[in-house]
């Protein structure tokens, strides 16, 4: 008899471990497509991770929101790996990295800037298209934007503030807001406004006044909360967090193509050295050189850019590019739905 207890007791180590194997499904079994993107991206990503795992089972998208200058830069300076890159600037991708780090991106979706605020903004209940850059100066009022150096949302901000400036026929709109408040300054030169960013941690904003943070999607709760009256952010992340947002005027909204000759006037040179250019909300994609999954990477932009990818962004309140524009060499799977840029 005990030989007998001994010998099931043995089998029993033995085979538990193999039958545990067997029985059950590791999530280490399942591919990781990681995703670099822009902070904007957050939702319309989201629903697109949703649905693109439940057709593709055996795959775990892990997704990181960021600036999309630090987005980039994720990838050409920090060595970090991906698999799929989103910016809310397309022009990100063939400034920092093609060719070394890719060599084609597809420009996918349009956005435009609005300044979101809620019920419990101060003035809320004033602001509109034509003053609020009047509700701004005013001494009480605390406005916020996300760092020209890590973000375009950022830097689009600085441009929206200056073409406000030639809009309104008002020349001091740039330096009550900015210039009075922050280290950031504002130059002109042979018709063009040139904004040279001094380091991040040199920027000091007045906290009274103004709230800068690394990634736009950083300033909503401050806005929930009451720590900021108002904000500058995409008109599609305005939506999709409930906010109320003053439509601004599409000669300094930077999202109409009828008025690029106007939005080209303005610069931001970043601390990097890198110089952003107005021009339309253009949001871009790629798959990184090195991706570890390269052809499933190009399986998620089919799906962005297809037309269940495209449903989502429009649900979001983000218009697509409709077909999507290729640019460089793009893939061969893609081609039938893109048009060469």
């Amino acid at each position: 008899m005990k030989k007998i207890v001994l010998l099931l007791l043995v089998c029993s180590v033995i085979t538990s471990p193999i039958s545990g194997c067997i029985g059950e499904k590791t999530p280490s079994e399942k591919v990781v497509l990681k995703v670099f993107h822009a902070g904007s991206l957050s939702k319309p990503f989201e629903e697109i991770e949703n649905q693109f795992e439940k057709a593709h089972p055996g795959v775990d998208i892990q997704r990181e929101a960021a600036g999309s200058v630090l987005t980039v830069r994720k990838i050409t300076e920090l060595g970090k790996v991906a698999d799929v890159v989103g910016v809310a600037d397309c022009s990100l991708i063939p400034s920092m990295m093609i060719p070394e780090y890719a060599d084609w991106y597809i420009e996918f979706a349009k956005n435009e800037i609005v300044l979101a605020y809620t019920d419990k903004s101060r003035y809320a209940d004033e602001i509109n298209s034509d003053n609020w850059y009047e509700i701004l100066r005013r001494p009480d009022v605390k406005f916020g934007f996300s760092n020209p150096n890590d973000d375009p949302c950022g830097y689009r901000s600085q441009m929206v503030i200056q073409l406000a400036e030639l809009y309104y026929n008002d020349p001091a709109i740039y330096d009550d807001l900015i210039e009075k408040n922050t280290a950031m300054r504002m130059t002109f030169e042979n018709g063009t406004y040139l904004l040279v960013m001094p380091g991040s941690e040199d920027i000091n904003p007045n906290t009274d006044r103004v709230m800068i943070r690394s990634m736009e999607m950083e300033l909503i709760s401050a806005l929930e909360n009451g720590d900021i009256d108002y904000y500058f952010i995409y008109r599609s992340v305005a939506k999709q967090h409930g906010e109320k947002f003053v439509e601004l005027p599409p000669q300094i909204n930077l999202g109409s193509v009828e008025y690029k000759d106007m939005y080209r006037k303005i610069r931001v040179k970043r601390v990097t050295g890198e110089i952003s250019t107005g021009k339309p909300i253009v949001y871009g994609i790629t798959v990184p050189k090195n991706a570890p999954h390269r052809d499933l990477g190009i399986e998620f932009v089919r799906f962005v850019i297809g037309e269940k990818g495209q449903r989502v962004l429009e649900d979001l309140g983000q218009p697509p590019i409709t077909p999507a524009t290729g640019n460089g060499n793009f893939p061969e799977e893609l081609v039938d739905l893109v048009r060469e840029g």
